[in-house]
């Protein structure tokens, strides 16, 4: 879409205003909305001022004037605004120099795009991720100098079994009990209809949708692969079209990756293959049906697996959920069809173009920008350094004992520890100039002093049972 067609675009809709939406460091919309008879198309050459300075690992107040320019190909009918509007995502750029800001998570994933193309290795990187989440009817939380506290409810909610609902008619998924159940059990399908409803819309391809194995509401939407830029923005779309959905009716989502105590945390296993020239690059006559290509690209996720996880799964709730013998896949190995390892090879198609590596550490508190981005940057250091993805672990790796599973390479037990690993391993990231040094530096020293500090400096609620009384 030109800037002529947008406009055109905005008035066969009968927009009245423009929607102005971008990433920050972080992973979260901003937005800014303008009238749209005070734009003309200039403005996708000049963009639009803002403070970078209120953003989240942006800059300083001494250098805060920003620009965002919108891209008018990303033009799309906003679902939820009352007055028609059109929402248009936009790349933020130096009002100075006129260069691309190397924090803005878009601009980083476009120049990932651009250095596979540049490697000669491959021109197009596929991303199919299965974003988990929580609905719930009511969450309230709060943290004082002498209190702390959060409680979650739902409909769904196994303890519920009991609470007086005039009637309570008992179909609620138990603990770890949500995999697939048809309604009443699955009481949220009309709603995740809607949501899929609403992603179609706008252009979003789905391919599936499904309560998922935890009680209290827990749900998955699946996407059609695409293209790497284009999953990128398309996720941005999915968690603001599902919150949304869910607010109308009366209801919060969650994209938290461990809300619920004892039973499943939600993650967001990716899928990721690579091509060239319209031809997939993954499938071969090793292992698994895969290239050697391939086999390396995986070498390089699991060679970088505990940095990576630093933007995969970057909170301090995603160890709750990456914790060794519990639901979630910790062992950086590689293997078909088994789900307790980091890197499985699904085996459901014979056809070279379903080949792929499904990379299953990965949580929906991601910003996909940059999961992504640096899982891309790992496979081709992988494929230029010709790694080692090491012997399948086709066996169950929960049966392993203790000494087994000592020689096995596992993804960090803390954010703290992904931090460290990226600090320690981020060189394949810089190459390009895809990741830059101040950008792995301004992700540390938030992630650490934001996050990490914080939490540090907080008594946690359990520690009064463990400790009240010592």
């Amino acid at each position: 879409m030109t800037p002529k067609e947008f406009f055109e675009f905005a008035k066969e809709h009968n927009a009245t205003q423009v929607d102005l939406k971008f990433t920050d460091l972080l992973g979260t919309w901003q937005h800014c909305t303008y009238p749209i008879d005070t734009l003309d198309e200039s403005v996708f050459e000049d963009g639009l001022g803002f403070d970078g300075s209120s953003i989240r690992g942006w800059q300083g107040i001494e250098a805060s004037d920003m620009l965002a320019v919108p891209d008018p190909t990303t033009a799309k009918i906003d679902p939820f605004f009352a007055e028609p509007t059109v929402s248009v995502i936009a790349d933020i750029v130096d009002p100075i120099t006129r260069e691309n800001y190397s924090k803005d998570p878009r601009n980083i994933c476009k120049k990932a795009i651009a250095y596979m193309k540049q490697t000669g290795i491959a021109d197009t990187c596929y991303v199919g991720p299965e974003p988990e989440f929580f609905i719930f009817d009511d969450i309230r939380y709060q943290t004082t100098q002498n209190s702390a506290m959060y409680q979650i409810d739902s409909v769904e909610g196994a303890w519920n079994t009991a609470r007086p609902e005039e009637p309570n008619l008992g179909h609620k998924p138990g603990y770890k009990g949500g995999y697939f159940p048809v309604a009443p059990i699955d009481s949220y399908h009309d709603l995740r209809s809607e949501m899929v409803r609403v992603m179609r819309e706008i252009g979003i391809e789905v391919e599936a949708h499904h309560h998922e194995v935890g009680t209290a509401g827990q749900g998955e939407i699946d996407m059609k692969f695409q293209e790497l830029l284009v999953m990128s923005d398309q996720f941005m779309w999915y968690k603001y079209i599902i919150k949304n959905v869910a607010k109308a009716a009366g209801k919060t989502v969650t994209f938290m990756p461990k809300p619920i105590f004892e039973d499943n945390g939600s993650g967001m296993h990716t899928h990721m293959s690579l091509w060239k020239g319209g031809q997939p690059l993954f499938a071969g006559e090793g292992y698994a049906g895969l290239s050697e290509l391939a086999l390396n690209a995986i070498g390089g996720l699991l060679h970088h697996g505990r940095s990576l996880l630093a933007f995969a799964a970057p909170t301090a709730n995603s160890y709750h959920r990456l914790v060794p013998g519990f639901e979630a896949p910790v062992t950086l190995a590689m293997s078909q069809r088994n789900r307790s390892a980091a890197c499985r090879i699904p085996m459901y198609s014979p056809s070279p173009k379903a080949k792929r590596v499904e990379f299953r550490c990965p949580d929906p508190s991601a910003n996909g920008y940059l999961a992504w981005s640096a899982m891309l940057m790992a496979m081709l250091d992988g494929i230029q350094n010709k790694l080692d993805p090491g012997e399948p672990l086709d066996r169950d790796i929960y049966d392993m004992t203790p000494e087994e599973l000592a020689q096995t390479n596992v993804a960090p037990k803390s954010l703290g520890e992904a931090l460290d690993a990226l600090e320690a391993d981020h060189e394949y990231l810089l190459k390009g100039d895809v990741f830059t040094e101040d950008v792995i530096s301004t992700w540390l020293d938030w992630k650490r002093t934001q996050e990490l500090d914080q939490l540090r400096l907080r008594p946690h609620p359990y520690e009064f049972d463990l400790y009240y009384n010592c």
